[in-house]
């Protein structure tokens, strides 16, 4: 049987990266728990323009919890309270009855806010550019059996593969660190044999861009794995500090 609340909203609002921003608050009643939670955001931006009030911009594209671009911070958590989801994902049942939300965006100055709850997350895209790919010809598609990879080793580069590049490493880390994202797309590299070639160039590239552009250092609290969507281990960030080391005694 569907049920619903009422909630309050304290949203961030901010017109743009130069304008000093706020929180506002909203009260939205009888929203379905079965409900996610961006369409509880299209809801209230419903009430909004009937209002004749401007509506809040948020980022979104699959609503499948696949492309990551869903990503609010919302009660102290990016993505939400609930565990190894996007926004998209996460429902209205979590909350309880009356209860207060507090969403916002990144929080990391490499992430500099667009509008209200959108942040630039062109650095993740900056990264990749400077190392996170192979100078290959690989042809057509090859057969699965074409090149022997042990099923412990191409595990662990899917795993590192799964990473989405949503950014919510980052936001978790007190620091605004990069480094489960830029590890993950290191590690699933480096783990294999197309990758091996231009590993040493690849781990001191993608390292100085991610300083370059502002990120922090890690922490070492293990809050970006707590809070990936995808669950993404840490062990990866323990490889690429090995591939950096090595690449940098290789100069």
């Amino acid at each position: 049987m569907d049920k619903s609340i009422n909630v309050t909203l304290k949203v961030w609002r901010q017109a743009g990266p130069k304008v000093k921003g706020k929180f506002e608050t909203y009260k939205l009643d009888n929203v379905s728990t079965d409900s996610s939670f961006l369409e509880m955001m299209d809801v209230l931006n419903e009430q909004l323009i009937n209002e004749r009030k401007e509506p809040i911009a948020f980022d979104h594209d699959c609503r499948e919890g696949i492309c990551g671009m869903c990503s609010m911070y919302i009660n102290g958590h990016p993505h939400g309270p609930d565990g190894e989801i996007t926004t998209c994902q996460l429902h209205m049942r979590v909350f309880k009855n009356n209860e207060t939300i507090t969403i916002e965006p990144w929080r990391s100055a490499a992430f500099p806010v667009i509008k209200d709850l959108m942040v630039n997350r062109g650095a993740y895209d900056k990264i990749i550019q400077a190392g996170g790919f192979v100078n290959v010809n690989t042809g057509g598609v090859p057969d699965g059996n074409a090149i022997a990879i042990g099923k412990d080793i191409a595990d662990e580069a899917m795993d590192a593969a799964s990473c989405i590049g949503c950014g919510a490493c980052a936001a978790a880390c007190k620091n605004g660190s990069a480094m489960l994202f830029v590890a993950a797309k290191v590690s699933q590299l480096a783990l294999l044999p197309q990758g091996k070639v231009e590993g040493a160039a690849r781990a001191k590239a993608m390292v100085a861009k991610m300083d370059e552009l502002g990120f922090g250092n890690c922490t070492n609290t293990g809050a970006c794995e707590a809070e990936c969507p995808k669950n993404v281990s840490i062990s990866h960030i323990a490889r690429l500090n090995r591939e950096f080391l090595c690449a940098k005694f290789q100069d």
